[in-house]
């Protein structure tokens, strides 16, 4: 299985994880020319922009720690851009959440940069 078909997977298991954890889905796989946000959602009133990281073995360490300085670098300007594309307020309560699957853990890191 190539990874952008794993990755996709990984991506629906996240939404059916976050969806029983009270979040509500607006969007997957929002792609703009800084990147893509693989899930934007609503939870307890904040939008959350949601990344998804997988790792097969702890060897490479977890899924979590792969959302370095230059990713939420990314993240941070492509939800810039979903809010202006979706005529949001940028003073709306946003956050930034990391679902990762490490082995068959799954962590949800709620405000994770």
């Amino acid at each position: 299985m190539n990874k952008r078909k794993i990755g996709t997977k990984y991506e629906e298991r996240a939404k059916e994880f976050l969806i029983a954890n009270n979040y509500d889905i607006i969007a997957v796989n929002f792609y703009t020319r800084y990147g893509e946000i693989d899930i934007v959602a609503k939870e307890d009133g904040y939008l959350v922009f949601i990344e998804v990281k997988y790792r097969s073995d702890k060897g490479y360490g977890y899924g979590y720690e792969a959302v370095n300085r230059k990713k939420q670098l990314h993240m941070k300007k492509a939800a810039e851009f979903f809010l202006y594309k979706n005529k949001i307020s940028f003073d709306s309560k946003i956050r930034f959440d990391v679902v990762s699957y490490d082995s068959k853990e799954i962590t949800i890191i709620k405000n994770a940069f």
